[in-house]
């Protein structure tokens, strides 16, 4: 593994359903921490409606500008999972039956009536493809190229997400540690940065907050190395604390 390159991620997440609000996406924060310890940072994330033209266009934007590209949802086994066509569609490729996508899928219907029509929809892939270990339900998710193609099913992508740990190379992970006071952001500004400044390796992220009648914010320190984490949270703690402002280690 690579220490010094930054490798990065984007994420689609595909379904009119997320758009309309009937569904709350619960995936970003599950790829966006997984990716983390990998060493890859999710770098952006699009939510796209289930439209062949819109999910290419995406895709071949994002593919193009980051090491690797995720998507979730699309891929089950109804007439509007079209995130297969579509990716063959902007790849310029056919779409196929894979014939072990096929053999899993025959393994896990055999008690439960067997494949129908619309089960085997789960067994197409992108020409080219390779099948993502799913050890939660019998359908596998896809990889071609740097494109790798995920359930919308929370708990289905944590199972490929499982599938696939160890398998992508990367860099440092991003690590992090929390500061949290009692203080106005408007206040404290010069404090966060100059203690920015004097860390070059490290940023800080402010998360301000209204509670109980008090405002206050949380502070969000990361950094690839361990010794700059450490300096830049103590320099940032040392500021607030001599600003007046008592800190809470770990956040409020």
């Amino acid at each position: 593994m690579s220490n010094s390159r930054i490798y990065t991620a984007a994420l689609i997440v595909i379904g009119d359903e997320i758009l309309s609000g009937r569904t709350a996406d619960k995936n970003i924060p599950q790829i966006s921490k997984w990716l983390n310890v990998q060493g890859i940072r999710l770098a952006e994330v699009r939510v796209v409606a289930d439209d062949i033209d819109a999910i290419g266009e995406a895709v071949n934007i994002l593919r193009a500008r980051n090491d690797y590209l995720f998507t979730t949802g699309g891929i089950g086994p109804t007439h509007d999972d079209i995130t297969v066509d579509a990716i063959s569609k902007a790849l310029d490729v056919d779409v196929v039956i894979h014939p072990d996508a096929r053999a899993m899928l025959e393994r896990h219907y055999a008690d439960k009536g067997g494949l129908n029509e619309g089960r085997l929809r789960m067994a197409r892939v992108p020409e080219g493809s390779e099948l993502i270990e799913n050890r939660m339900s019998g359908a596998p998710g896809i990889v071609i190229d740097n494109l790798y193609l995920m359930a919308g099913v929370p708990h289905i992508t944590a199972g490929m997400l499982d599938g696939l740990t160890g398998t992508l190379e990367g860099g440092a992970p991003l690590l992090s540690e929390t500061l949290g006071a009692w203080a106005p952001e408007s206040e404290i500004a010069d404090v966060l940065i100059a203690a920015e400044k004097a860390h070059d390796d490290c940023q800080i992220g402010s998360y301000p907050f209204f509670r109980a009648g008090k405002v206050g914010a949380n502070f969000v320190i990361r950094s690839t190395e361990k010794d700059a984490l450490k300096a830049c949270t103590a320099d940032l703690k040392a500021g607030l604390e001599k600003a007046g402002y008592e800190v809470t280690d770990g956040g409020i």
